[in-house]
């Protein structure tokens, strides 16, 4: 048995916005993990986060694209994404790993079917790989043509899971650059003779629906749509606005889970003792001789503020009064609506959270994935591959990639057990994150500088704004 140390400071500080305190305490001595040096025998008993190879690979083949889609990375300002294909040389440096995944999920930025090795990757993959395992991958569906797809089944591929946000073609045009709801019913019909050609193939066939406020109405139509032509699943993810443009585009709200709910139960009490909350901001901050009915308003408020601390649960209140309640209700709606479908049709689905969650995990590092871009540099997750600005609770995000080493210089178990990796896998499964989209001090130095080195917890990982920790993205994994 060996230990890493994490250190960690004590945080107690006091916050004050506006005549709002709050007190963050922070009990982070140095804390220790211990991390068994794994045999064979115990490998299995141990967390996905600790093994000695990472239980998933995901695999970024290229970064080239025969799309230029609005939600995409690739088009947002500043994401120093450069166009290439992973070599041979680079995929076959992974292969010691492929003997303990339990998938391989080979996709990032770019679409795999313009790899030109695509069927010989996912066959070697797969002859490396324990039986229960599975490879796929996300695509946008034009190259799939029958050929194509038997290919790809004659390979070994298990899942695929194609782009599909519309089924309106105007809408589809306007979100998909260069493609055509008539290409994704081709490529349906293409795996479903693929399927009958290659009658030993178990292929798992879905789709990934991402929800904007222009087309999160015809979600439950897409859902059976798809059934309809043979899918077996779906994802359904939010939109991650990119440039400011589309930051209007978003549907979920930004208060989180649990503040909604205190918050609304709140809003419902003042309503029934005939107490109007909607002035508060003025009759707090701007009105300091107050009659007795606004300072009923106040001490309301700050009464519900002392429960929101004593339950730990951070209230934006300004955010909170401005939330669209029609807006958080219609998205219910129609993720119910959207269920119903599923349930109907057998289609399994997996619906993100309507507002962010407060209780965060990280499927990524919990389940022991790792990722490889094209040019063999290891990372994290989806959040940290890839350099790009974002937009979150009204502020522009700079997010940069978290890098652990590059095939070309390590091997990848030595990648996956060096310190720095540990470390920061074990950091991130504390969960120890400030929630920062309904802070009252937000923006602040911490989050929203253009270069991450800690939180107001001292955490040095960038996971406390991740949408996927957040329960907002859904991908294939």
């Amino acid at each position: 048995m060996r230990r890493l140390v994490v250190g960690f400071g004590v945080t107690n500080r006091t916050f004050s916005s506006k005549g709002t305190e709050h007190n963050m305490t922070t009990s982070t001595t140095a804390l220790t993990t211990e991390i068994p040096d794994l045999s064979e025998d115990t490998e299995n008993d141990v967390v996905p986060a600790f093994r000695k190879n990472p239980s998933k690979l995901f695999i970024e083949l290229t970064t080239r694209c025969n799309l230029s889609c609005q939600m995409c990375v690739k088009q947002s300002w500043g994401n120093g994404v450069i166009d290439g294909d992973m070599s041979r040389e680079t995929f076959l440096a992974l292969t010691p790993a492929f003997s303990q995944a339990e998938a391989v999920i080979l996709n990032g930025i770019g679409e795999s079917l313009l790899h030109p090795d695509l069927e010989d990757y996912i066959c070697l993959a797969k002859s490396l790989m324990p039986e229960g395992s599975w490879v796929g991958f996300q695509s946008n569906g034009l190259l799939l043509d029958e050929k194509r797809a038997v290919s790809l089944l004659e390979a070994g591929l298990d899942k695929i899971c194609l782009s599909l946000d519309a089924i309106c073609p105007d809408t589809f045009r306007e979100l998909r650059e260069g493609g055509e709801v008539a290409d994704l019913d081709r490529a349906f019909v293409a795996l479903e003779r693929a399927r009958k050609k290659v009658p030993d193939s178990t292929i798992q066939i879905g789709v990934e629906f991402v929800v904007m406020r222009d087309n999160i109405h015809q979600l439950p139509d897409v859902l059976r749509w798809s059934a309809s032509r043979g899918a077996d699943f779906a994802l359904v993810s939010h939109l991650l606005p990119y440039g400011a443009e589309h930051v209007s585009q978003a549907a979920y709200d930004s208060n989180t889970d649990q503040a909604v709910e205190l918050f609304l139960t709140w809003k419902r009490r003042a309503e029934k003792e005939g107490i109007d909350i909607s002035n508060y901001f003025y009759l707090g901050f701007c009105k300091y001789i107050r009659t007795p009915e606004e300072q009923r308003v106040v001490d309301f408020v700050a009464e519900m503020m002392e429960e929101a601390r004593s339950k730990d649960i951070f209230l934006h209140v300004k955010n909170l009064l401005a939330m669209d309640e029609a807006q958080v209700q219609k998205v219910k709606d129609i993720f119910d609506a959207a269920q119903a479908v599923a349930d109907e049709t057998g289609l399994q689905l997996k619906l993100p959270n309507v507002s962010p969650s407060i209780d965060r995990r990280c499927d990524f590092i919990e389940s022991g994935g790792a990722f490889v871009s094209w040019d063999g540099t290891v990372h994290p997750c989806y959040f940290l591959w890839h350099r790009f600005v974002c937009h979150f609770s009204g502020r522009k995000k700079y997010v940069a990639p978290k890098e652990f080493g590059n095939l070309a210089d390590a091997d990848i178990q030595n990648i996956w057990n060096n310190e720095a990796f540990l470390s920061f896998r074990d950091e991130v499964l504390r969960h120890e994150y400030p929630v920062c989209s309904n802070c009252n001090l937000i923006p602040c130095e911490y989050i929203y500088a253009e270069e991450f080195e800690q939180d107001c917890y001292t955490n040095t990982i960038p996971c406390g704004d991740c949408f996927w920790c957040m329960g907002l993205f859904n991908c294939l994994q």
